[in-house]
């Protein structure tokens, strides 16, 4: 069984979700993706015997889910979401007496990552990119060119004519406009399963959830409002504004069929890192959502991960 709470954290009351079977594990706290799209309710659908592995936490971030409820005037930016998992992980820290935690970053959630154990590497123990945020301009032009790709293929004029209405995606300008392209984009993605690889309803998964509460879907609904501002920073992200160095292990878990973060882009960043270890994992018939996709094969992964660290602490590696 989990347990649910609201922390006072910089400022405002914030939701989490803990689940673990011993705090003798190590914890992991979970950045979802979107921004805006809430782990917490998605994962009785993916997250089975994780905790034989570790304590994980589900944080809804300002601006998404139950904290958003909470809290409906408090939009987020970088900076503020920054000092809120700052404070988060203090707080894990002393409520299950770590030195360090497990930072796993998925999609939106990976950006937030990449930036945090640049500042705080003091803070986590290692870091797990899923559907690692490379360079949203090239994953977009990528995206797009799969989509039209497939639409091609099907010779499905309609579609195609929607793609060129699209004009010169994904333009030069992360903006209003951007996002309401990418959402038509993303529906086209959809259509032609170049999101996810399984047959499970994201929306039977959210009304079947333990934590399922009738203002999560306002919730939902609000959320893109509230995260305006962080879609239009995601939109504009290159991780290679930043040296390729780094002073924490990272493992990363891509789906090979992930054509919302294509693969390719991370195997390429992989290679040019500087870091105490790191590790690629793909995962074959999987999207974007690999967990979802491939919950037994992640789950290896996982243990892999944790193996690897293991034994690197026996050995006296960092």
């Amino acid at each position: 069984m989990g347990v649910e709470e609201y922390v006072l954290i910089n400022g405002i009351h914030q939701y989490l979700f803990h689940f673990g079977a011993t705090d003798e594990n190590p914890v992991l706290l979970f950045l979802h993706g979107g921004p805006g799209s809430s782990a917490s309710l998605f994962a009785h659908a993916f997250q089975d015997n994780w905790e034989e592995q570790f304590t994980v936490i589900h944080w809804d971030q300002r601006g998404t889910g139950k904290t958003l409820t909470k809290n409906p005037e408090s939009s987020p930016t970088v900076d503020v979401l920054l000092q809120d998992l700052l404070e988060l992980i203090y707080y894990l820290k002393s409520r299950y007496h770590k030195q360090k935690i497990v930072l796993l970053g998925h999609s939106w959630g990976s950006v937030l990552g990449s930036l945090f154990i640049k500042d705080h590497p003091e803070e986590i123990a290692y870091y797990i990119g899923v559907g690692q945020v490379i360079n949203k301009r090239a994953s977009e032009c990528l995206s797009y060119t799969k989509v039209k790709e497939a639409t091609v293929q099907a010779n499905n004029l309609s579609d195609l004519k929607k793609l060129e209405a699209l004009g010169d995606y994904p333009g030069e300008q992360f903006d209003t406009q951007w996002l309401k392209k990418s959402l038509q984009l993303r529906k086209l993605q959809g259509k032609y399963h170049l999101t996810r690889k399984s047959n499970v309803s994201p929306l039977k998964t959210l009304l079947t959830s333990p934590l399922f509460q009738f203002s999560d879907l306002s919730a939902l609904i609000k959320g893109n409002k509230a995260n305006k501002e962080l879609m239009i920073f995601l939109g504009s992200f290159d991780v290679h504004t930043n040296p390729a160095t780094y002073q924490v292990p990272l493992y990363y878990i891509v789906g090979e069929d992930d054509w919302q973060t294509p693969a390719a882009l991370t195997q390429d960043y992989v290679q040019r890192i500087k870091a105490p270890e790191k590790k690629i994992y793909i995962i074959q018939n999987a999207g974007h959502m690999a967990m979802v996709d491939q919950p037994t094969l992640f789950l290896n992964i996982l243990r892999d991960i944790k193996k690897r660290q293991e034994n690197g602490q026996e050995t006296g590696q960092e």
